[in-house]
């Protein structure tokens, strides 16, 4: 069993995160933060096959977030596109989340 320090659990996302996949998304991102040990672990979202995210599933990425924050979860992005980095950063709500730095190719 963890001992919740160093727990990790992983959400892929869909490769379009948008207004028709984003309730599934958050629904399997809410359930793995909600089986997590409050004030301990990272969820990982993986963006790996993600081409896509339209204003709703920056939303539904923000109500994930959100959610990890209210029981002390980190959320780690895996695997963004160049698209999605210039979307955070524009935004401003890159700073919400860690990233990976390792390069797509």
């Amino acid at each position: 069993m963890s001992n919740g320090k160093d727990e990790q659990r992983v959400v892929v996302a869909p490769a379009e995160l948008d207004l028709e996949s984003r309730i599934a998304f958050r629904r399997d991102a809410v359930r793995a933060i909600e089986a997590m040990t409050a004030g301990a672990g990272i969820l990982v979202v993986d963006l790996s096959a993600t081409r896509s995210v339209d204003s709703a599933g920056l939303g539904a990425l923000m109500l994930v977030q959100r959610r990890a924050s209210e029981r002390r979860i980190a959320i780690r992005l895996r695997g963004l596109n160049e698209d999605l980095r210039f979307l955070l950063a524009l935004t401003k709500l890159e700073d919400l989340f860690e990233v990976e730095t390792t390069l797509r190719t």
